[in-house]
């Protein structure tokens, strides 16, 4: 019997036949592995709807495997024998299997890499690792663009990739000048609905669910019933076509109105304008540059307008790019980060919904039963709050690589602690993103049927977002002066009275001993 030559790794975001861990793959003399365990749903204690998504495409992408004549060995979370996890499970298939090589496209969570990579070498092989060529930037390259700098910031890196792909640019080479005169579009594109909301709103892409997702759907309510969130509302895409088809929707039907507001929120409006494409994206059934020339397509084509196509355009070549280079060259430690000392709990209200703010509760309950919320829910509402409270990052960070569908930790983690909890300490994002309830008011936040008043900082009404921002200022002042975007927000200090300070400290202290923002 010849020996295994190579046993191809495939993880839960990895899936895709053309990933460059199947380059020169012969059906003859190599193998597929796949693993679904209870440890990738509890190391977080991950949502139902994120669970079942992951399984279902696993599935669905398991049945491609064999379609395309890919010997493929597959563990599922409800085999009698399963060991629970992913090293268990590997160490398990290399003594049965006995490849000559082991090899994967590089995964995008550093504890998953660290666990198998140590089964690896314990069998005495190495895990070789491929580049994963979804992305415009490679590790290292994000590695020479960070090297010598004391800050990270996007627009340089944005603008570096827009060039180098030619991106919405025009003109020729090295002198070719962004489309529109203007590197990014972001000052237009903050609007608010108006006072009727987004009027009739394009409907989500919706697939519903066929025999394997069915089955899929029945383990995790029956396996992880104590697990929050819900699903009766599961539609996401779980296979190539059915991903290719939503992101045809979006172009069609979504972009053209996506830039002006698209930090706009609208209570009972989950879905918007916003692509909902993340989830396959980050699964791999979706490339970003097939995204991205998809949009861009659509602007040349005189289908949506430069605002909406790059202020697009910039969330996936420009912030997710971002955001895993940041997170490939500063792991492991990055995780522990904690710039400004945070030491509260997560309210335990984020796991149901039940608090009397609404805004928090219209963010919370849509996230789990639904595993989705745009990102300005997540920044500027769910994010916001546990910021302002002063919750550990670790915990927020936990929340949301638990609830949302999209959650894979290359692109959850920065985007937590880095850019809405800014425990780096400024390494990728300029400042504090805080703000009173004014803002949430003014983006649609649902305030008006809120108990609470967003222009108020102490009483009983008084917003306990805008409590918290006072607050916030004057735990953080020293750190805060230091920081020129920050300094006029600080310099607002002193207009607070020393009565007045005293009166937002206590209202603060209120709201996190729990005395404010739950139901009488």
């Amino acid at each position: 019997m010849t020996r295994l030559r190579h046993l191809v790794l495939v993880l839960g975001d990895q899936l895709d036949l053309d990933a460059a861990a199947f380059d020169g793959f012969d059906p003859a003399q190599d193998a597929v592995w796949m693993a679904e365990v209870a440890e990738e749903s509890t190391h977080v204690w991950s949502s139902q709807p994120r669970i079942a998504l992951f399984l279902a495409a696993m599935r669905h992408f398991a049945q491609a495997v064999r379609s395309a004549g890919r010997p493929l060995h597959y563990r599922r979370l409800d085999d009698p024998d399963n060991r629970g996890t992913l090293a268990a499970e590997l160490a398990a298939a290399l003594q049965t299997l006995s490849p000559a090589r082991v090899l994967m496209t590089a995964p995008g969570d550093w504890r998953v890499w660290q666990a198998l990579k140590e089964v690896v070498a314990e069998a005495g092989l190495e895990l070789e690792l491929r580049e994963d060529r979804h992305f415009f930037c490679t590790v290292r390259e994000f590695a020479a663009h960070a090297r010598g700098r004391r800050t990270l910031r996007l627009e340089f890196f944005y603008r570096e990739l827009r060039r180098r792909h030619g991106v919405l640019m025009q003109g020729p080479g090295a002198d070719a000048q962004p489309i529109g005169g203007q590197w990014n579009f972001d000052a237009d594109n903050r609007a608010p609905f108006g006072p009727a909301g987004p009027g009739a709103v394009p409907p989500r892409s919706r697939f519903e669910p066929d025999d394997i997702t069915r089955e899929v759907l029945a383990l995790v309510a029956r396996r992880f019933a104590d697990h929050p969130g819900a699903l009766n509302h599961f539609a996401w895409p779980v296979t190539r076509a059915q991903a290719l088809q939503a992101l045809q929707q979006f172009i069609d039907q979504r972009l053209p109105h996506f830039g002006r507001t698209q930090d706009a929120m609208w209570p009972g409006e989950p879905w918007l304008y916003h692509s909902h494409l993340s989830a396959a994206l980050n699964l791999k059934l979706l490339s970003a540059r097939e995204v991205v020339q998809a949009a861009e397509a659509a602007f040349h084509a005189g289908h949506v307008g430069i605002e909406s196509a790059e202020g697009f355009i910039r969330q996936i070549l420009g912030w997710r790019e971002y955001v895993r280079g940041i997170y490939w060259t500063q792991m492991p430690g990055y995780l522990q980060r904690n710039a400004l000392q945070a030491d509260q709990d997560l309210p335990a209200w984020y796991w149901s919904g039940r608090t009397d703010m609404a805004c928090l509760r219209e963010a919370i309950t849509q996230t789990l039963a639904l595993g989705y919320a745009h990102h300005i829910q997540r920044l500027m509402v769910t994010g916001l709050f546990a910021l302002l409270l002063g919750v550990r990052p670790q915990q927020v960070h936990a929340w949301y690589l638990s609830v949302y569908v999209d959650a894979v930790e290359w692109v959850e983690l920065p985007n937590t602690l880095g850019m809405s909890q800014y425990a780096d300490g400024g390494l990728m994002a300029s400042k504090p993103y805080v703000a009173t309830g004014r803002y949430i008011e003014r983006m649609g936040g649902g305030c008006a049927g809120c108990r609470y008043d967003p222009a108020q900082r102490v009483g009983e009404r008084a917003c306990p977002f805008t409590t918290l921002y006072w607050d916030f200022l004057e735990r953080h002042q020293a750190l805060l002066a230091r920081n020129p975007r920050m300094s006029l927000q600080v310099k607002n200090l002193a207009r607070l009275t020393a009565a007045e300070r005293d009166a937002v400290r206590q209202r603060a202290d209120a709201i996190r001993a729990g005395q404010v923002g739950v139901p009488a």
